[in-house]
């Protein structure tokens, strides 16, 4: 099946790097597929009691430095832009992919098996699986 409407979400790592790499691979199979690349950053909110703490306005530019960085190294692997749109959100991370296919009207998400998360994952569960189980549309985990 070939899909039109491509959304990959990319963080930085190495499984997300193998996921826009089969992604490009899928969107080069149908001349009219769009590829939409997806980074989210999540700035860290703590809730102590009844206030809420908002890391200080350096941590946010440290947040949208990695940002640029992670553009910059998606910009790197491509080279034609024509069909690819790169956005970048903030927010909470499966929340935001699923939203954003559902904006794009998405066919296919293709996102790396682990991402950066790290403790959080072991606590929360994984970016991709929660995507797995809340997606109304295909999602292709890429190890």
């Amino acid at each position: 099946m070939l899909y039109s409407k491509i959304l990959v979400a990319y963080d930085g790592s190495e499984a997300a790097d193998k996921a826009l790499d089969t992604a490009l691979k899928l969107a080069k199979l149908n001349h009219y597929s769009k590829l939409d690349i997806l980074h989210i950053f999540n700035l860290p909110t703590y809730v102590i009691g009844s206030s809420v703490v908002i890391p200080p306005v350096v941590i946010e530019t440290n947040y949208l430095d990695y940002s640029e960085q992670v553009i910059g190294k998606i910009k790197e692997k491509i080279t034609d832009f024509s069909n690819i749109h790169i956005e970048v959100r903030s927010g909470a991370i499966t929340k935001e992919i699923l939203d954003y296919a559902d904006e794009i009207q998405a066919d296919l998400i293709i996102i790396g098996s682990r991402g950066l998360s790290g403790i959080g994952e072991f606590v929360l569960g994984s970016v991709s699986h929660n995507v797995v189980q809340h997606a109304k549309l295909p999602v292709l985990v890429i190890k």
